[in-house]
């Protein structure tokens, strides 16, 4: 393992701006290295001046096809700056090596992961490892929430219908690199957003009884989603993925000594593999539409955050028992006998594009702390990142099987 180069790659990457909407800096990054690897990258826009980039090592042909796909945007660094001041941190884009971590924004989430799979193919060369299998790789943009217009997974959804179509062959297993910590997740959660909107009558406060208070209302409709939620989670707890609920995460009310008129609520709903979302999202809307009956007040419901499905993202799991999962499992642990453990994403990223729409099973597995990504505390531990390439370079060939001389 050439150590320098692989470290030297991650801080390349990481020091390309890449937050939601400016893909095109690491996608220029990444298809350079892509090329010196051979694999032939290509790159097209699924949103204009935003490319994925995709490329592949084709094997000697009697070998399974693998991919490793990851997403190349981040999210902002709004604060980053201000914090580490007059620190070798201070740039977020720095990629800053301190205390045997490197630091920045991107750096968990995930470039960590995309640089530990293209440093794994680049080990098995400089070992004179040939592949029986195809190795596939594909990058992808927006997938990141929080930027105006974007965060919908457009970029998966485009290179998912590539894959539809027949322009991209299929593959037979997938990792996507979101890091994990180098734990092995096999199943993870599904989500829907949702912004309600309840509208009374605003009055002055001296005559009350001529408004409809839409604060008051939203008392009875929270009482009935803290309920619901309850129920939801007694009925049923996933092994790798916990129990659904429902939380409110934002209330906004209220006006100058005056009866509200109107009250604005956000909450998330997490679901476990096998729920439908579809299902989740009419028992919602009728838990919170019968709990405003009688009150006046009229109720609007959006949901922003559609991915996969039109109201959210699925929840999507493999067998955790899958040989490929526990052929990955192995080679982390021979590269780190504390790390490798089959487990559940406590996240929603875009594995469902894969096990449930392209019916290729996938993992979740790289280096890095989902803790603290999207924080002003993002960084990758150095050993884990090297340890890492080896389990990836190891578990490329056993996947793929190696062609013998």
């Amino acid at each position: 393992l050439d150590t320098h180069h692989a470290i030297a790659l991650l801080r390349g990457a990481v020091a390309c701006n890449s937050i939601t909407g400016n893909e095109a800096n690491v996608v220029a990054f990444l298809e350079q290295e892509m090329q010196r690897l051979g694999l032939s990258p290509q790159t097209a826009d699924f949103r204009p001046g935003r490319p994925n980039v995709w490329g592949e090592r084709t094997g000697t042909g009697n070998g399974p096809r693998l991919l490793f796909m990851g997403h190349t945007d981040t999210v902002h660094v709004k604060g980053w700056a201000e914090k580490w001041a007059g620190t070798e941190r201070e740039n977020p884009f720095g990629g800053a090596l301190v205390d045997g971590e490197i630091w920045g924004r991107g750096t968990g989430d995930l470039k960590a992961g995309i640089c530990t799979s293209l440093a794994a193919l680049d080990l098995l060369d400089r070992a004179g490892i040939r592949l029986a299998g195809d190795v596939a790789y594909a990058f992808v943009g927006d997938e990141e929430s929080g930027e105006d217009g974007t965060g919908v997974s457009a970029g998966v959804e485009a290179y998912t219908r590539l894959v539809e179509t027949g322009t991209v062959a299929r593959p037979d297993f997938a990792v996507y690199v979101e890091p994990t910590q180098l734990k092995v997740f096999t199943a993870q959660m599904g989500f829907f957003i949702a912004e309600l909107t309840l509208t009374g009558k605003s009055a002055y406060f001296g005559v009350p009884e001529q408004g409809i208070d839409a604060l008051k209302a939203a008392h009875k409709l929270q009482a009935a989603l803290f309920a619901h939620s309850d129920a939801i989670a007694a009925r049923a707890e996933h092994p790798l993925v916990g129990r659904a609920f429902l939380l409110i995460t934002h209330l906004l009310a209220g006006g100058y000594i005056a009866v509200p008129g109107e009250c604005r609520l956000s909450l998330i709903r997490k679901l476990l593999p096998g729920e439908s979302l579809d299902a989740a999202v009419a028992e919602f809307e009728a838990t919170a539409r019968n709990s405003l009956d009688g009150t006046g007040v009229s109720l609007d419901i959006r949901y922003p955050a559609g991915r996969d499905h039109r109201f959210g993202g699925s929840a999507a799991e493999i067998d955790p028992a899958n040989p490929a999962a526990g052929l990955m499992s192995a080679a982390i642990r021979a590269a780190d006998a504390d790390k490798g453990a089959i487990a559940g994403a406590p996240y929603w990223s875009e594995s469902p594009f894969l096990i449930n729409r392209l019916a290729c099973p996938a993992i979740y597995c790289a280096p890095g702390d989902i803790s603290n990504c999207h924080t002003l505390e993002e960084r990758v531990n150095v050993a884990d990142y090297l340890s890492g390439i080896v389990a990836f370079a190891s578990f490329i060939a056993a996947y793929c099987g190696v062609q013998e001389t």
